[in-house]
C-alpha cells in the first residue's frame, strides 16, 4: 500500500534487552568466538500491537503473523487530493475487486469474533454496509444499519455528534436491538472518530454492550482512537495521511 505504515513494537523488563540495542555474548576463552551482536531495526514491515480483546487500546493485526494483512494493505487505493486538496483518500473499491484481498479481510475479523457471543453488528454508514452483513452472518449474528438521517423509514433513535463546522447525526431503527445483548461497531475506516463514538452512544443509550470497535483502516494522525477514549478499537492496516 503506498500510504500504509507500521511498526513493531516489543517490549521487554530488562535493561539490557535485546530489543533496541547490541548484545554480545561472553564465553570462556578456551571457546571465545568473534564477537556476536544481534540488533533489532527500529521499523520493519510489521505491526503488532500486543494487548487482549477486551483492551482500551488500539489493537493491530500482525503483518508477522498473518500474510494476508500485507495483501488487504496493497489492494488498498490511495487517491491524493481527493475529495479536496491535501487528503489522501484510502479508496476500499479496489480492495472489494480482489476477491481473494475482500475474502481475507472478512475471514480475519470472523476469526476475531466468531467466539464472542457478540448477537448485533452494527454497520455505519455508509462502507460499514459492506463488511458488516458477511460478518453478521458467518458469526450468527444480526446486522443493524446505522443510518444518516432521515434514511431509515420507521420510528428512530438518534445521536449527535460534533463536526469541524457544524454537527450531524447518527440514527437506527426502535427496537433493532434489545437491552443486554452484546455489539460489534464496524466501519471501513476511523479518522478522527466522531462517527463511532456516536454509534457506541447510540447502542449503549439502549443498555447493549459494545464488546470492540472494527475498522480495515485507521489514520492515526487524526487521532480518532483518543476520541474513543477506554473503547476498545482493533484494525487491520495504518495508514499515513489526513
Amino acid at each position: 500500500m503506498q500510504s500504509s505504515s507500521s511498526r513493531l513494537l516489543l517490549c521487554s523488563s530488562k535493561p539490557n534487552s535485546l530489543f533496541g540495542s547490541a548484545v554480545t555474548p561472553t564465553l570462556p576463552s578456551s571457546l571465545r568466538f568473534p564477537p556476536l551482536s544481534l540488533t533489532i531495526p527500529n521499523s520493519t514491515s510489521s505491526s503488532i500491537r500486543l494487548r487482549s480483546l477486551r483492551s482500551s487500546v488500539t489493537e493491530m493485526a500482525s503483518q508477522d503473523q498473518d500474510p494476508r494483512i500485507a495483501r488487504i494493505s496493497s489492494a488498498i487505493r490511495v487517491i491524493p487530493d481527493f475529495p479536496k486538496p491535501g487528503i489522501m483518500f484510502q479508496d476500499i473499491t479496489t480492495l472489494l475487486l480482489d476477491t481473494k484481498a475482500f475474502k481475507d479481510t472478512i475471514d480475519l475479523f470472523v476469526e476475531r469474533y466468531r467466539d464472542q457471543n457478540i448477537s448485533v453488528v452494527a454497520g455505519v454508514e455508509a462502507r460499514g454496509f459492506i463488511f458488516g452483513p458477511p460478518i453478521a452472518l458467518a458469526i450468527g449474528a444480526k446486522f443493524v444499519p446505522m443510518r444518516k438521517p432521515k434514511k431509515l423509514p420507521g420510528e428512530v433513535i438518534s445521536e449527535e455528534y460534533s463536526l469541524e463546522y457544524g454537527t450531524d447525526k447518527i440514527e437506527m431503527h426502535v427496537g433493532a436491538v434489545q437491552p443486554g445483548e452484546r455489539a460489534l461497531v464496524i466501519d471501513d475506516l476511523i479518522a478522527t472518530g466522531g462517527t463511532l463514538c456516536a454509534a457506541i452512544k447510540l447502542l449503549e443509550r439502549v443498555e447493549v454492550t459494545v464488546v470492540e470497535c472494527a475498522c480495515v483502516i485507521e489514520l492515526p494522525e487524526l487521532k480518532g482512537r483518543e476520541r474513543l477514549g477506554d473503547r476498545s478499537l482493533f484494525v487491520l492496516v495504518e495508514a499515513e495521511g489526513a
